[in-house]
């Protein structure tokens, strides 16, 4: 079941690893099928490069196994608390990108220094706070400290995303570690001054209504 979207998750897992944003087999996207309302999540421990549509596990809200034989994600409890509390979100990425998550181990948020970071963030991306693996501990953070950001980071651990679909979520994890980068290194150099908010406000109106096709 749901073929079409299981083949477009492990396209979208190849994308963590070719954009150095996981190592090994840490990391996982997960994705709501529209009209079933099931989801579709990477299983526990397999490496990027052996993903198969097969390997999916299927789920639906409550954490019943559809279809699948093996383990989901340990992040699955997280997921799924995301889902049930942002029905808008379609899918959900969560990654230990390394500037990203160097921010997340100091407790940081990345400041809204760069027009990149206005436009894909609409503002700082913010830092929550600290939550252990394996229940909903993590998605109720996720859920309580991103606001309108389509990315979070939390704190000791890494960065989680979220979007209209799958897609979107994998763009915004790129686009985190991509401006965390960058700030990282602007904060070498010297202290940063923020955008203005109505500037940030500006920008994030353009990208969002009038950038793009």
């Amino acid at each position: 079941m749901l073929e079409e979207l299981k083949e477009e998750l492990v396209q979208l897992h190849l994308e963590l690893p070719k954009n150095n944003l996981v190592a090994w087999t840490s990391g996982n996207v997960s994705a709501r099928d529209t009209e079933s309302g099931l989801i579709v999540i990477k299983p526990s421990g397999v490496r990027y490069e052996e993903l198969r549509p097969e390997h999916m596990a299927v789920l639906d809200l409550d954490g019943k196994i559809v279809e699948g034989s093996l383990k989901p994600s340990s992040d699955t409890a997280s997921h799924l608390y995301i889902y049930k509390h942002r029905p808008d979100v379609g899918g959900v990425v969560h990654t230990h990108s390394g500037y990203a998550t160097a921010f997340a181990a100091a407790g940081k948020p990345i400041p809204c220094v760069l027009t990149a970071i206005a436009d894909e963030f609409g503002g700082p991306i913010p830092c929550g706070g600290f939550a252990l693996i394996g229940d909903e501990a993590i998605g109720r953070v996720v859920i309580e400290s991103i606001g309108k950001s389509p990315a979070v980071l939390l704190k000791n651990h890494g960065v989680f995303t979220i979007g209209r679909d799958a897609k979107s979520a994998v763009k915004a994890a790129v686009m985190t570690e991509d401006n965390a980068k960058t700030v990282w290194l602007a904060m070498q150099i010297g202290a940063l001054e923020e955008i203005p908010p109505a500037d940030v406000e500006k920008l994030h109106d353009r990208y969002v209504h009038a950038y793009g096709q």
